[in-house]
């Protein structure tokens, strides 16, 4: 079983929504298949039917996180010494060159990036070509959509 480096707030996000899942939605699911019993033959029920997909959805989604949870190797970024290097975990404030667009991602793990929130899986095109720059590096990432170029203005660790 292979670790996955993840963020403290990662974590966390995690933790919550196996809650969510357990207590909440879990019983919604338990009453709605009761209720859709309760309408009689099963076979012909969409109802039932629907409601078992989703207890299959949720039930796999728990156990999704908690394998997630138990694989997780978590990386406190405020608690790591490191002066303007980009590493995992760290926020990075860019210029994009060739448009002049400012722009910042936070390094993250797989299973909490999401780009509208900037935060960019650190095996992707450009988590790959900002790991180990510094401030003040320009950097030439190729990505899906072209070769793009940026100046790394600012790393934080926050």
């Amino acid at each position: 079983m292979e670790k996955e480096p993840i963020t403290l707030n990662g974590l966390n996000k995690l933790k919550e929504e196996l809650i969510f899942l357990k207590e909440k939605k879990r019983p919604e699911i338990v009453a709605a298949i009761a209720e859709a019993r309760s309408h009689g033959d099963l076979k012909e029920n969409a109802e039932y039917h629907a409601a078992k997909e989703e207890q299959s959805h949720n039930e796999g989604r728990i156990t999704e996180i908690n394998n997630l949870i138990a694989r997780a190797n978590v990386i406190d970024i405020t608690k790591l010494n490191n002066e303007g290097k980009v590493i995992f975990g760290s926020t990075v404030f860019l210029e994009n060159l060739d448009t002049g667009e400012k722009i910042n991602y936070k390094i993250v793990g797989k299973d909490e990036a999401d780009l509208k929130d900037r935060l960019i899986y650190f095996k992707s095109p450009i988590g790959k070509g900002l790991i180990g720059k510094n401030k003040d590096d320009l950097v030439e990432i190729n990505t899906p959509a072209g070769i793009k170029n940026f100046e790394i203005k600012d790393v934080k660790y926050i």
